[in-house]
């Protein structure tokens, strides 16, 4: 009898009332939910203090690392800047690249911002490229490549000299306007471009009308050997949006159109070697035309000399006037006499002359 009790009781413990197995599912999942909560508190302090210690360490370690920096280099009197070495192709002083680059001896040498100092000596109209670098215990190497002027320009239509005249501008081949303190005898032989009006001119700009960039386009087409030889540009007229005038040192004036240089620098070549084979001056030259170009010639130094040494001998007739009132037929033979010599001088002259 025992045993049926028992068995009956556990029968009734393993299959409880549907009320009772519900709260006892409630009781496990609050209790498993209480459990996953703190262990993911757990793992996310454990997280965070791990975080936390890393930060410390890199921050501790910058710390050192910087005062150990400025210590050891920075604060360092080895490392102070003692030398600047400056390499220039041109006029530029040492003055003005320092002063521009905001740059001078003493300071540290990790202190100088190489790009920095690159940035601002660029900035000077007159450099085309420069190389800042850094030797250590305490140099800097400064090398300049300075823009090479290719002409003078100016707004003006005339102009005396443009070594003495605010208004005239050196330009390089890109058309970069600068002003040299220091001027050399060689920018006294460039060529000038004159009347440019179009826009305002001033030292670091870079020329955008079109009439002075084909003068430029014109100076460098001009730089080959049979041009340079023959026809050396000394001025450039760009006053008028449709042509240049251009001047070369024989007084020779060529116009040119803005479009297709090239083939007008050919048939200039064409008119400069007939000039040569026939001996003749080139005085003017329209290349405006396409066909029927006009042409003029001017007399060649040989016979400009001759004309001055030997002027051509002019017909002088000489006439004899009476003193005295003569006789009638004594003034007649008197005139025959007078008027005989008179004769012969003039044949002779013209026997001379032919």
């Amino acid at each position: 009898m025992n045993f049926v009790r028992k068995s009956s009781s556990s029968r009734n413990q393993r299959t409880p009332n549907p009320r009772r197995r519900r709260q006892q599912h409630l009781l496990d999942v609050k209790v498993r939910s209480r459990r996953a909560t703190q262990n993911r508190i757990r793992n996310v302090l454990a997280v965070f203090s791990r975080v936390t210690l890393v930060a410390l360490v890199c921050g501790a370690v910058y710390v050192g690392a910087r005062e150990a920096a400025r210590r050891l280099f920075f604060e360092n009197p080895d490392y102070q800047l003692k030398t600047i070495e400056l390499q220039t192709d041109g006029t530029l002083q040492r003055e003005q690249v320092l002063k521009a680059a905001d740059l001078r001896e003493g300071e540290n040498i990790f202190s100088v911002n190489l790009a920095r100092v690159r940035d601002r000596i660029q900035d000077l109209p007159q450099i085309d490229d420069v190389e800042v670098i850094r030797k250590m215990p305490g140099e800097i190497d400064i090398r300049v490549v300075e823009r090479k002027p290719v002409a003078w320009l100016t707004s003006d239509k005339e102009i005396s000299d443009p070594f003495v005249s605010d208004a005239a501008f050196l330009v390089d081949a890109r058309g970069v306007l600068m002003k040299q303190k220091k001027l050399l005898p060689e920018y006294l032989g460039l060529p000038l471009i004159l009347g440019c009006s179009s826009e305002s001119l001033e030292a670091g700009k870079v020329v955008e009308s079109p009439e002075a960039k084909t003068a430029l386009e014109l100076l460098r087409l001009s730089t080959r050997s049979f041009m340079q030889m023959r026809f050396q540009i000394r001025e450039i007229d760009v006053s008028e949006s449709y042509r240049l005038v251009v001047t070369d040192k024989n007084r020779t004036r060529v116009t040119f159109g803005l479009n297709d240089l090239e083939t007008q620098l050919q048939k200039l070549e064409q008119f400069l070697v007939y000039c040569d084979n026939s001996k003749q001056e080139l005085e003017t030259l329209n290349l405006l035309v396409q066909r029927n170009i006009p042409v003029t010639f001017t007399d060649t130094p040989t016979e400009v000399i001759n004309a001055t040494i030997e002027p051509p001998v002019e017909q002088r007739i000489l006439k004899a006037i009476p003193v005295h009132s003569p006789t009638k037929g004594a003034s007649a033979s008197k005139a025959h006499a007078d008027a005989t010599p008179i004769a012969k001088a003039t044949s002779t002259r013209r026997q001379k002359k032919d």
